[in-house]
C-alpha cells in the first residue's frame, strides 16, 4: 500500500468516527457538543496530515525522520538489540506535529525489533528504555548501520511501521507513524557530523540532521 496521501490511512477511522458523532450531535440539537466534536474532527485531520516534503540531497546527508524538537544529542555505547557506539539524536513530537516518520538515509532494512513497554511521557530520558518502542536498522549501501527508534509516549498507544525486513528504503521515504505524541531517536555512526542543535525545531524529510563521514 502506498502511503503518500494527504491524510495517513490509519487516521481515517478516527476522522470518520468523530465526524459521524458531530453530525449526530447536531441532528439531535446538542449544539455545544457538536461544536466540541467538530473541533475534535479538525484536530484528527490535522494530526494525521501527511504533507509532501523535499530536501536537497547529498551523498552523505542524513535527514530528519520526524517533525518536532531536538531534546537530546549525545554519544552513547549501546549493548542491546542495538549494539555499538553511536551519536544519538532524540526528537520529541507533540500532538500538533506531523507524526508520519521518514527514513533518514537510504539502504536495506536489515532488522526490525519491537519492544513492549510503558507509556511514560516521551520527553523523559527513561522513555528511551522503558516505553513501547520499535527499532529499525538501516544498512547503508557502504555497510554502515543507522538505527531509527519509534517510541510511544504518554498519550500514544500505537506504533505503526509500514516497512519490513529486507526491504529497500529510499532517503525520505515514509516508513510509519506514532499516534498522539511521541519520540523518535536516530543512532548514527560515531564519526558522523551532526549539524542540528539542542532545541532546534525540525521537520521530517526536510531538515538536515548531519552527514556521514
Amino acid at each position: 500500500m502506498k502511503h503518500n496521501g494527504i491524510i495517513a490511512y490509519e487516521g481515517f477511522p478516527f476522522i470518520i468516527f468523530s465526524l459521524v458523532l458531530t453530525v449526530l450531535a447536531a441532528f439531535v440539537g446538542v449544539i455545544w457538543l457538536a461544536a466540541v466534536l467538530a473541533a475534535m474532527s479538525v484536530f484528527m485531520i490535522c494530526f494525521f496530515r501527511n504533507p509532501e516534503r523535499h530536501f536537497q540531497d547529498d551523498d552523505k546527508l542524513v535527514i530528519c525522520p520526524a517533525d518536532g524538537k531536538i531534546i537530546k544529542i549525545e554519544e552513547v555505547d549501546v549493548q542491546d538489540s542495538i549494539a555499538g557506539r553511536f551519536k544519538k539524536i532524540s526528537i520529541f513530537m507533540n500532538v500538533f506535529n506531523v507524526h508520519v516518520n521518514r527514513a533518514p538515509y537510504e539502504g536495506t532494512i536489515e532488522k526490525i525489533h519491537y519492544h513492549e513497554g510503558k507509556f511514560l511521557s516521551a520527553n523523559l530520558d527513561k522513555a528511551s528504555e522503558e516505553n513501547e518502542r520499535n527499532e529499525i536498522m538501516i544498512r547503508t549501501n557502504d555497510g554502515r548501520a543507522i538505527w531509527v527508534v519509534q517510541i510511544a509516549g504518554l498519550i500514544a498507544r500505537r506504533i505503526v511501521c509500514w516497512t519490513r525486513e529486507e526491504a529497500i528504503i529510499r532517503k525520505g521515504e515514509r516508513f510509519g507513524l506514532i499516534r498522539f505524541g511521541s519520540r523518535v531517536e536516530v543512532f548514527l555512526p560515531s564519526d558522523s557530523r551532526i549539524v542540528v542543535k539542542l532545541n532546534d525545531k525540525v521537520r521530517a524529510g526536510q531538515t538536515t540532521l548531519g552527514f556521514l563521514s
